[in-house]
């Protein structure tokens, strides 16, 4: 068993059970790769796991995982390695956000958005990166968000995590490359995912406008990713809004944005 498995190609998929994770998926399996699928919801990666399996005949390993455990990230490396699987494709997914005023967020939410969003993506990159570099190939996608360019207000925490996202993924971009890895940062901007519905996000007028289906983002990552890219913001109007931020002072696109997001 262990010699078919290492002649598949592996993608690792976090936060798989919904969302872009979940498209990730299909998008992969679509193009015929055995998927490692890690989320905490159980039922959901089974499901998930299973209509992928009739519909496209890849095979599909079920990881349930707390992510924001470093000590599982570890474990659940070892139990692949033991298994004989090695991730050639690693789309580190998994995310929380939270909209709102920072002081009135209970301190245990905006820690634990601090732990998934930048501790443990860092940890997951980190130790499939180990592995990779002693192959010398390897891909790494890291989902950060168009609010990594601003500080918005309502999601000072979640802006700046996701900046450290994608400064990271800007970073290892160039540092791996020279092991054969390639490191893509993916910057969607508003998406219908129910990720807003979980972070409590208001959906104003303008972001109904620009919300974009999963499957053009997820289209776009994979696109940048294997076409060994540095970043990636899907979608028209998001570049625009990506441009305009660079071409205006802060306390302009700051002002623009945070009316945007929250009126």
């Amino acid at each position: 068993m262990h010699a078919s498995l290492a002649n598949k190609t592996w993608v690792l998929i976090t936060g798989a059970s919904s969302g872009f994770g979940e498209e990730f998926a299909r998008q992969y399996a679509e193009r015929g790769h055995a998927l490692v699928l890690v989320a905490r919801r159980l039922d959901r990666l089974q499901a998930i796991a299973e209509a992928i399996r009739q519909q496209h005949r890849v095979e599909v390993v079920v990881e349930q995982v707390d992510l924001s455990d470093i000590a599982a990230i570890v474990r659940l490396q070892e139990r692949l390695r033991e298994r004989g699987i090695a991730i050639d494709i690693l789309i580190n997914n998994a995310g929380h956000g939270l909209q709102g005023p920072f002081a009135d967020a209970p301190l245990d939410a905006v820690l634990s958005m601090v732990q998934l969003d930048v501790a443990s993506l860092t940890a997951v990159t980190h130790i499939f990166a180990q592995e990779m570099r002693k192959r010398r190939r390897g891909k790494i996608l890291l989902v950060a968000s168009m609010l990594a360019y601003q500080g918005v207000e309502n999601f000072a925490v979640y802006s700046a995590a996701k900046a450290y996202v994608l400064r990271l993924g800007e970073a290892l971009h160039r540092e791996l490359k020279r092991d054969g890895i390639t490191v893509t940062a993916l910057c969607p901007g508003m998406s219908d995912t129910g990720f807003a519905t979980a972070a409590q996000q208001k959906i104003t007028p303008l972001l109904k406008l620009l919300m974009m289906q999963p499957a053009p983002v997820v289209r776009a990552g994979i696109r940048a990713l294997h076409a060994g890219r540095m970043s990636v913001v899907p979608g028209s109007a998001n570049k625009a809004m990506v441009i305009f931020t660079w071409a205006t002072p802060r306390w302009l696109h700051q002002a623009i944005l945070s009316h945007a997001m929250n009126t």
